[in-house]
C-alpha cells in the first residue's frame, strides 16, 4: 500500500446535554433527602439536626451511629416514608470540550483508508465514573465514524429510502473500529453536579472533522461530503491526477 500519512486534529464545544440537568436533579434530590434523613435520626435519638452527619452506610448523632436501614424502619414504623424530588431545569449550562486526532494512512491506487491512530480528549469536568465516561467517548467516536465511513442513507427517484434495511444500510463492524486513545482533562465546573459536565453525544462532533482534516493533509484534496467511501476517495484523487496531467 502506497502511504500517505496524514494528521489533523479538530475541536469542538457542545452545549450541555440532558445528562447535566439529570444529573443536577439527582443532586438536589440527593440533598434534599439527606436533609430529611438528619432530622429523622435527630428526632429518633433525642439530638439536634445540627450534630448530626451522614454517612455511607448510617447518620451519626452526638456520638450515637444509626444504620440507614434502622432509620428506613423506623420510618416505616411511623408510617413516614424517607424520599425526596429534586428539580433542574438544564438553565443555566455548562460547555464540554472535545477534541480528535486521526493518523491516516491512504493508498491512492484504491482509495482505501486506514486508521493508524486515534486520539480522543475531553473536557468533562470532574469525572465521576472514568471507566462509564471513557466507554461514552469510545461509543461516540465508534458511533461517528460510522457516520464518516459508511452510512448513507439513499433515495430513490420517488424520494423513498432504498437502505432500510441493514443488509442495505452500512455500519460499522466490530474490525471497523480502532482502538481510540481517551484522555480527560480534569476540571471543576462550577454548574454542574460535583463539578461534573456532561460528556453524553459530545464526543461525536469532532470526529468528522479531524478524520477530513486528516485525509486533506494525506491526499491535498479537500472532501467536503460524507461519507468518506473508498470509491469516494479513488475517483477525487483519480481526477486530481488527470487534473496534473492536463
Amino acid at each position: 500500500m502506497a502511504r500517505w500519512p496524514g494528521t489533523r486534529a479538530a475541536r469542538t464545544a457542545a452545549n450541555g446535554s440532558p445528562y447535566a440537568p439529570a444529573g443536577k436533579a439527582v443532586m438536589k434530590a440527593a440533598d434534599a433527602l439527606a436533609v430529611q434523613l438528619r432530622e429523622f435520626a435527630a428526632r429518633y435519638v433525642g439530638a439536634a439536626p445540627g450534630e448530626c452527619r451522614l454517612t455511607a452506610e448510617a447518620v451519626v448523632c452526638a456520638g450515637h451511629e444509626v444504620s440507614l436501614k434502622k432509620l428506613f424502619q423506623a420510618a416505616r414504623a411511623a408510617g413516614r416514608e424517607l424520599s425526596a424530588d429534586g428539580h433542574w431545569g438544564g438553565s443555566p449550562r455548562s460547555v464540554a470540550f472535545n477534541a480528535q486526532w486521526f493518523r491516516l494512512a491512504v493508498d491512492p491506487g484504491t482509495g482505501e483508508i486506514r486508521i493508524l491512530r486515534s486520539v480522543h480528549a475531553a473536557d468533562a469536568g470532574k469525572v465521576m465514573n472514568p471507566t462509564q465516561c471513557r466507554g461514552q467517548v469510545e461509543g461516540g467516536v465508534a458511533q461517528a465514524l460510522g457516520a464518516t465511513l459508511f452510512e448513507n442513507v439513499r433515495l430513490d427517484e420517488r424520494g423513498e429510502v432504498t437502505t432500510a434495511a441493514l443488509r442495505r444500510y452500512r455500519l460499522p463492524q466490530f474490525a471497523d473500529v480502532p482502538r481510540t486513545e481517551v484522555h480527560f482533562m480534569e476540571t471543576s465546573d462550577a454548574i454542574g453536579p460535583l463539578g461534573a459536565k456532561s460528556m453524553s453525544e459530545s464526543p461525536f462532533n469532532p470526529v468528522a472533522p479531524a478524520f477530513a482534516n486528516a485525509l486533506r493533509d494525506a491526499t491535498g484534496i479537500r472532501f467536503t461530503e460524507l461519507p468518506l467511501t473508498r470509491d469516494r476517495v479513488w475517483l477525487a484523487l483519480h481526477e486530481a491526477g488527470r487534473s496534473r496531467e492536463r
